[in-house]
């Protein structure tokens, strides 16, 4: 295996092809991107979308978001996919591990994800790469 990780700075036909294959892995309800809305999300400059290679082949991507807040500079972690063919390979802690580097070097005072209860091997992916769960709730307001 020769992972790599990376971020998107430019969104080629490569790029676009694997958003294609590994979004719908991610959510069912998420509408297909097109080359527009994947560069709005890449041109935004709170992202970083990273993603993951093994012998150049896309296998996985996250995207992480920071912003400032009057407490301070905040990360979160979103969308994370790995292909279902290379899931158990160490793909989502290479990309975590990332975007915890990023998050670190920027500053950040916190990252924070979230994931549902049944996604049990995520869990234990974040457990293991250092993260808590918290005692919170999370609201949703649906705008759609």
């Amino acid at each position: 295996m020769s992972l790599s990780i990376e971020a998107v700075t430019d969104v080629t036909d490569e790029i676009l092809t694997a958003f294609s294959r590994l979004l719908p892995q991610l959510s069912s309800t998420a509408a297909p991107l097109d080359r527009d809305a994947l560069a709005r999300t890449v041109s935004c400059e709170t992202n970083t979308v990273l993603i993951a290679r093994d012998s150049g082949a896309i296998l996985g991507s996250l995207t992480l978001v920071m912003f400032p807040l009057p407490t301070g500079l905040r990360a979160w972690v979103e969308d994370v996919v790995v292909d279902q063919s290379a899931r158990g390979r160490g793909i989502g802690a290479s990309l975590t591990a990332e975007a915890v580097r990023l998050a670190r070097q920027a500053g950040a005072r916190t990252l924070d994800l979230t994931t549902r209860p049944s996604r049990e091997a995520a869990n234990r992916l974040y457990q293991r790469q250092g993260f808590h769960l918290r005692e919170s709730q999370v609201y949703r307001h649906p705008l759609t």
